[in-house]
């Protein structure tokens, strides 16, 4: 199954007031099974400490995979919704940005597994890896 190709700019207008719009998320490469995204790692990204906050990393998993099930599914009748999430975080970063590279595993009718890792984008240095099972819901 591929993803539908869209406009890379529409999809980040929709993230306008929304917690991607704060943590600086934004695409930036659709591929026929994957997904890329950015996060900046700074303030409001950070855990008390200065590193990156493994929440952060989460909503950036989350937030790759739930755009890459969005284009592959027919909106106008139903949605995607995070099911279920896990992060390993494998190291830390005080700084810079990262990048997030979500491919789809599993592709049914009312599920969508997605394994997404997160990478440094300087020195391409695995941050955090996780998977984000979704699911498609229909609109009533």
């Amino acid at each position: 199954m591929k993803l539908k190709k869209y406009p890379i700019e529409a999809i980040n207008s929709m993230n306008k007031d929304t917690l991607m719009e704060q943590l600086g998320i934004k695409c930036v490469e659709i591929g026929d099974d994957y997904v890329v995204s950015t996060m900046p790692v700074n303030s409001k990204t950070h855990q008390p400490m200065g590193l990156l906050h493994g929440g952060a990393s989460a909503a950036l998993i989350e937030s790759i995979a739930s755009m890459g099930s969005t284009l592959l599914i027919d909106i106008t009748k139903e949605y995607p919704v995070g099911l279920e999430i896990n992060a390993n975080h494998i190291s830390s970063l005080s700084s810079g940005s990262v990048k997030g590279i979500g491919k789809i595993i599993h592709a049914g009718k009312r599920t969508h597994v997605w394994q997404v890792d997160i990478f440094d984008e300087q020195t391409n240095k695995l941050v955090c890896t996780g998977r984000l099972t979704v699911m498609i819901v229909s609109h009533k």
